[in-house]
């Protein structure tokens, strides 16, 4: 994720930008032929890296705006641009503050697209004391302020995975996912028209098809995205189980003449399906450049690291075989390609905080059901306590295994009664830190909401106290102490802490500052760090 400000010359000397969370330079490489001068420029997957499950992508005019699952983390939905596909920044989000007033959690699966000159974001949530539904927002800039409509339809057995497209007559449609599997029944693709003003779906749902058991599909299949290309509809769709260390997800294509059908699916499919560096792709949408070529964005574990880092934003380009129907070069993610528009900044995926503006950087996040108080200025971040699960937490997104990160708060402003400090963070429920707490450096581990004191150590008596997690192979969690930085004292015998239970079923691991105690009482950090390592 590229800071807009930050120069090319101050990314190749590897200067820290304040705030700034970007891709690594191993991610741009260039070649040039031993028989001409011609450079190529190539990108390295992911092109998202870290947590951006669910990926939907819009191009209009020369800009790309794209936007990802956010799950329970707020603010809800990013809202990403590039102007090469490769290079990816968080400029802002759908619902920056507040979740709509329909919805309570399971925020997932959002749909960008524009036409006329308006911005539609159609979006998956769970209805308050009901079930999941499609709704959708709109702006006229890509960037908001969006407004809600509210949900468009919400059945039964929750609806999710929305789509729109227009037929061959032009009449506008919305395509989604009866999530059946949640209920161990078929899961159908339906389609029904939709109003222009998108605010409500007219006439009878049709179906489209459903799962087909006993194949590569499995027990459901699930987000469609559709492309209108040479007298067809071309679905991309995903299928069987996307997520966890057990997913079996991969990428089928159906089409057909009509919007209503008769779909044919590949007899090739599934035409994305794992491979030793990437594991259960699936879930994206296609989008053309202007020279014409098609790419598509979607989501896969790495399958190194697995579920730490979360379903990570990868691009590969379609291949349009002779007989009309699309592949991709491998059959699998591809590693190293030419970057679309020969262009690929050099970049960094390391973060140095030192919160010297008064807003937070984009790329933070915090629980959707426990928004936190923060308050930024003189460099210094105040975060207010909450008494429940692990308390406030403000936190990033991780993008590897191997990451050390850092924090230096003011032990004179954390009250007693009061716990401040560092955390490796799954959900409000789960997570494994080092805090500050009644003059104590405290190592500690909550799972099911049930916390464990596994280390303690005296205070030192200075006047900042610097916090550190280094992790290894995603899980492996070793915490430490110091007054200056440079002299550390590590806790629990140096011995790593297993953080194996961290990841939800569908998101990965975040890292930041955590505060937990009476609302009445808060904490000050000075900085904040996250320095990545190789694999």
């Amino acid at each position: 994720m590229k800071n807009k400000f930050l120069s090319i010359s101050a990314a190749l000397l590897g200067l820290w930008v304040s705030g700034c969370s970007v891709k690594q330079p191993a991610g741009t490489n260039t070649e040039t032929s031993a028989t001409s001068s011609t450079l190529t420029v190539t990108y390295t997957n992911p092109v998202l890296p870290g947590d951006y499950a669910d990926p939907s992508v819009v191009r209009v005019g020369s800009d790309y705006w794209a936007t990802a699952t956010s799950s329970e983390w707020a603010p809800l939905y990013p809202i990403l641009h590039s102007k090469n596909l490769v290079d990816w920044e968080t400029v802002g989000h759908v619902f920056p503050k507040e979740p709509p007033a329909w919805a309570e959690a399971h925020f997932w699966a959002p749909e960008i697209s524009y036409e006329k000159g308006r911005y539609y974001i159609y979006y998956t949530a769970k209805k308050k004391g009901g079930n999941l539904c499609v709704g959708v927002a709109s702006s006229s800039k890509a960037t908001g302020p969006y407004t809600d409509h509210g949900p468009l339809v919400c059945q039964e057995v929750g609806s999710i995975d929305g789509f729109p497209i227009r037929d061959e007559k032009g009449d506008l449609y919305l395509i989604w996912k009866e999530d059946g599997n949640s209920k161990g029944l078929p899961t159908p693709l339906w389609g029904q028209r939709m109003n222009e003003e998108r605010t409500a779906l007219t006439g009878e749902k049709f179906e489209l098809f459903r799962n087909d058991k006993g194949t590569w599909e499995g027990g459901l299949v699930e987000g469609s995205a559709l492309v209108n290309r040479n007298g067809y509809f071309y679905m991309f769709y995903a299928g069987d189980a996307c997520c966890g260390r057990q997913c079996t997800y991969g990428v089928g294509v159906a089409r057909a003449k009509n919007l209503r059908g008769p779909w044919e699916k590949f007899a090739g499919n599934p035409i994305m399906k794992k491979n030793e560096s990437w594991t259960c792709p699936g879930h994206g949408t296609v989008v053309t450049t202007e020279a014409g070529q098609d790419y598509f964005l979607y989501h896969a574990y790495s399958a190194n690291i697995t579920v730490y880092p979360g379903r990570q934003g990868l691009l590969d380009e379609i291949l349009w075989g002779t007989d009309g129907w699309p592949t991709f070069k491998t059959n699998s993610p591809i590693l190293t390609a030419t970057a679309p528009h020969k262009t690929n900044a050099p970049e960094s995926l390391n973060i140095q905080d030192e919160f010297t503006s008064t807003t937070l950087h984009q790329d933070w996040q915090w629980f959707v059901t426990q928004p936190p108080f923060t308050k930024v200025q003189g460099g210094k971040l105040t975060l207010q306590a909450a008494p429940a699960g692990i308390g406030s937490a403000l936190t990033r997104r991780t993008v590897g295994g191997n990451y050390t990160a850092t924090t230096v708060l003011s032990p004179n402003q954390v009250p007693s009664g009061v716990s401040a400090g560092l955390a490796a963070v799954g959900d409000p429920n789960h997570a494994v830190g080092v805090s500050l707490l009644n003059g104590e450096v405290v190592l500690w581990s909550t799972k099911d909401n049930k916390t464990e004191i596994i280390s303690r150590a005296s205070l030192p008596s200075q006047e900042n106290l610097h916090l550190r997690l280094t992790t290894t192979k995603g899980d492996q969690l070793q915490f430490a102490y110091s007054a200056n930085s440079s002299i550390w004292t590590t806790l629990n015998n140096g011995q790593a802490v297993s953080g194996a239970f961290l990841p939800p079923w569908d998101r990965g691991v975040r890292v930041g500052l955590v505060v937990k105690g009476p609302a009445t009482g808060s904490a000050s950090f000075e900085s904040f760090q996250l320095v990545n390592s190789p694999e």
